[in-house]
């Protein structure tokens, strides 16, 4: 799966493709960090007009909004040029992969699944990657540029539960998002999401190769095709079982979610300590901090996911590495 990174021939396209993807994404989260300059602005400009008739023009509101829309192009231009390289970066990488399954295809046609193997994991392989692995640098960076920005504004305010502590806020978008991403993935563990996906996996390939079996083979009974088609119905409603119940869990935490930074700037707001400007950019940034640490928990379908193919691919890998090793071992023999 990794040849990519190591071959010569997609030297070009590895590291140097990587590097081009972080740059545009670190550039990204830069334009973020000055929407929410802009949101701060903005707002404390909407609070004065409102306290103050007639103590802004028109031209400094409309100018105010064109300086939004000016940034929001930006980043909207920004997503789309990630987007559209990162899809052709992966497809090179998919390409990768497949090159060397067919060089050796001749020993990889005799494992069970080899030909959803070649085609159908390395989709979603790379899909997967594509989604996953942006996501992830982006929250990273995320949070090194925008905690900065929360401690600075959080200097002074009184946060609830720990008064003014100047690391009240940090402390609390950590605990809160870090606290309910690690109870969700310990769900997970325990209901065997991971497992419950591969074993689909196993089971809807076996029932596929005996349905191409049965084109050319008469002998073949419908009986043994509805006992394979009753292995994947009962590992199907297994898994929505175990999905429902980490789906209950995760949508109870994602609507407390929303009032969390209200719940934390509590106190400031009701002693009016807060300008209405400050209040959204503290929002804000708490919410991007606060969203880029529950990374693994919005990912986390997505992993899982990830985890099975990778499991999948790398046993097909191994088992044709062994087919080829035994074949030189035959030889010297």
């Amino acid at each position: 799966m990794f040849k990519f990174f190591i071959d010569r021939k997609w030297s070009l396209w590895a590291w140097p493709g990587a590097i081009i993807i972080l740059s545009k994404l670190w550039f990204q989260v830069q334009i973020d960090v000055k929407i929410n300059e802009w949101f701060g602005e903005f707002y404390d400009m909407i609070q004065k007009a409102l306290a103050e008739p007639n103590s802004i023009t028109i031209n400094e509101y409309w100018a105010s909004l064109f300086s939004f829309i000016t940034l929001a192009g930006i980043y909207v231009a920004l997503a789309v040029i990630i987007s559209f390289f990162t899809n052709h970066y992966l497809f090179r990488w998919r390409t990768s992969m497949v090159e060397w399954y067919h060089s050796v295809y001749d020993k990889a046609r005799k494992i069970e699944g080899a030909s959803q193997r070649v085609q159908e994991d390395t989709v979603k392989f790379s899909r997967i990657m594509e989604s996953l692995g942006t996501s992830f640098i982006s929250s990273v960076l995320i949070i090194v540029e925008f905690t900065p920005i929360l401690f600075g504004l959080s200097v002074g305010i009184p946060i609830f539960f720990f008064g003014d502590w100047e690391y009240g806020l940090m402390t609390g978008a950590l605990i809160w998002s870090v606290g309910g991403t690690l109870f969700l993935i310990i769900l997970g563990f325990i209901l065997r999401l991971v497992g419950v996906e591969y074993d689909l996996q196993k089971q809807e390939a076996a029932y596929r190769k005996i349905l191409v079996i049965a084109e050319d083979d008469v002998e073949i009974r419908p009986k043994r095709l509805n006992e394979l088609f009753d292995d994947v119905r009962k590992i199907h409603f297994l898994s929505y079982i175990r999905y429902l119940y980490f789906g209950i869990a995760s949508s109870a935490y994602g609507q407390a979610n929303v009032l969390s930074a209200y719940v934390f700037l509590a106190p400031a707001i009701v002693a009016g300590v807060v300008t209405l400007g400050v209040m959204q950019q503290i929002i804000r940034a708490f919410g991007r901090v606060e969203g880029s640490m529950q990374y693994l928990l919005r990912a986390w379908p997505i992993i899982i996911e990830l985890l099975s193919v990778y499991k999948r691919l790398r046993e097909f890998e191994y088992q044709i590495e062994k087919t080829i090793q035994d074949e030189k071992a035959g030889i010297v023999r």
